[in-house]
């Protein structure tokens, strides 16, 4: 869909569901193939395009895992390291059936005065394993996570942060290291050998935690497992911090690079919504560059009727791109982010509405399209 605008959508190709002989389900697009076993657990996922396997040997992904949750000091604030030494994996299922589409797996498992109901589905022509989560939390010094052990080796990972990326290492060799034991991003976060990546993207748990560790089942691997932090029940402050029911929504996408990932944090926070309508409408800024992202098209806040452009390089390399205005255009002024000029820069040249820009890594621009 392009920025700022829309389009007419083709019909996507269908999922398929699957029974499978121990219980469990086999979902499939024809872009991944995902096995759910008995327990709602992914035992499998598999990007049909390599071939390659996402989960670890042995393990399994869509793991919900719940500690003891008692820092020495601030209840609502911190997160201490010892919190690891308690772990319960929430395994048992009270149901794993078909969703409503038949196309997707319903999951509701209870524990302790809690349920959490899971819908995992493939979206028709979509690279992603989409991970519904409701939960009716009622618990006291709980923290509860979501694990997805990934068969990848990488020493770092991408951690989106606003208009860019930075790494995280996967090690804990120098004391800073170990004490990132819980960090943050936002959309997703990306993990990448030379040749083949996966991200995890979310649309507003922010708090996650990755280790690695070599396999001892004799192929000698490297296990991979990041953990999105979905829930936590302080009892200060606040005794009734959070309880009560909560949605999210992840999704696990195989085989992606990191510009698969800065689009799949953006999908699943900004959905695409379908309108019936007889002709297809034009964009009102478009851009020719998948790295550079359109952020907000506004009207000038000093009521002029010119239009404000934000945009932004979002894989960390220099940019060459070409902004297409939907609207003719007079010119164009570079502003800042109070869209006041900015005197000692240069204003890009327009020509028939397309506008050239250059861009260094991570870069954000801010235009002011003067309507003609």
């Amino acid at each position: 869909v392009p920025a700022g605008g829309a389009r007419t959508a083709e019909a996507p190709g269908r999922t398929t569901r699957t029974r499978r002989p121990d219980g469990g389900h086999l979902l499939d697009n024809g872009l991944l193939r995902v096995g759910v076993d008995a327990r709602g657990l992914v035992d499998s996922a598999v990007d049909l395009a390599t071939g390659r396997e996402t989960i670890a040997p042995g393990r399994t992904g869509n793991l919900l895992q719940l500690h003891q949750d008692l820092p020495n000091m601030w209840d609502a604030w911190d997160v201490d390291e010892f919190y690891r030494n308690t772990v319960t994996d929430l395994t048992d299922a009270d149901e794993v059936t078909p969703g409503e589409d038949g196309a997707s797996v319903r999951i509701v498992r209870a524990f302790g005065d809690s349920r959490v109901t899971q819908v995992l589905s493939l979206p028709p022509g979509e690279k992603r394993l989409v991970v519904d989560t409701e939960v009716d939390w009622h618990e006291t010094e709980r923290f509860l996570k979501l694990a997805f052990p990934l068969d990848l080796h990488t020493d770092r990972y991408a951690s989106e942060t606003q208009f860019g990326h930075f790494f995280r290492p996967t090690h804990t060799n120098t004391s800073w290291e170990a004490a990132k034991f819980e960090a943050c991003n936002h959309r997703f976060v990306h993990f990448q050998e030379p040749d083949w990546g996966v991200a995890v993207v979310n649309d507003g748990t922010y708090g996650h935690d990755v280790t690695r560790a070599v396999r001892t089942d004799g192929d000698g691997g490297t296990t991979t497992t990041v953990r999105v932090s979905l829930l936590r029940a302080p009892r200060f402050p606040d005794p009734e911090t959070d309880q009560g029911v909560h949605r999210f929504r992840h999704a696990l996408v195989p085989g992606a690079s990191v510009g698969d990932a800065v689009r799949e944090g953006w999908r699943i926070n900004l959905p695409e919504r379908r309108l019936d309508g007889a002709v297809e409408v034009a964009p009102l800024v478009g851009v020719d560059r998948d790295s550079v992202v359109v952020t907000a098209v506004k009207l000038a806040d000093d009521g002029s009727g010119d239009v404000v452009v934000r945009f932004h390089e979002a894989h960390g390399a220099r940019a060459r791109a070409t902004l297409t205005a939907g609207f003719p255009v007079a010119g164009v002024e570079v502003t800042d982010l109070l869209e006041r000029p900015l005197a000692d820069t240069a204003p890009p040249a327009v020509d028939d509405g397309r506008i050239a820009v250059r861009l260094r890594p991570f870069e954000l621009r801010t235009l002011r399209l003067k309507r003609a």
